[in-house]
């Protein structure tokens, strides 16, 4: 899928692995729910290690796209739920960094005061056109 990054001549450099905004031809579209550290098993993968359960999450993230006939390089946007921006930011950013190479896409990310398991440190969602 062609995907062009937009970026805003009056917007600073997006610190992080993101962009502005990226903007896609018309093409099928794989919406993934809020994918969270836990295994195959359902077991939660790295309690308390941020690091650890981002990978988990976007290891999930993937296996979904894959299962919709996409891969990393089609997301448009990401959505991240985390317990603790500022603390961890730096971490989440430097995992992600590991799954998107180039033309990041468009990215929110919230923080929240719990997920589903008081364990859980993050959750990440994503849209892909294919």
């Amino acid at each position: 899928m062609a995907k062009t990054v937009l970026k805003s001549p009056i917007l600073i450099t997006p610190n992080g692995i993101m962009s502005h905004g990226v903007k896609v031809p018309a093409g099928d579209m794989v919406f993934v729910s809020g994918q969270v550290a836990r295994d195959s098993k359902g077991q939660l993968v790295g309690k308390g290690d941020i690091t650890a359960q981002t990978r988990q999450a976007l290891e999930n993230l993937k296996s979904v796209l894959e299962a919709g006939g996409a891969t990393l390089d089609d997301v448009v946007k990401v959505t991240v739920y985390a317990i603790d921006v500022l603390g961890h930011y730096d971490q989440i950013h430097a995992a992600r960094a590991e799954y998107f190479k180039s033309d990041y896409p468009a990215s929110t990310m919230v923080e929240v005061s719990s997920l589903v398991d008081p364990d859980m440190l993050i959750e990440i969602e994503a849209i892909a056109v294919v």
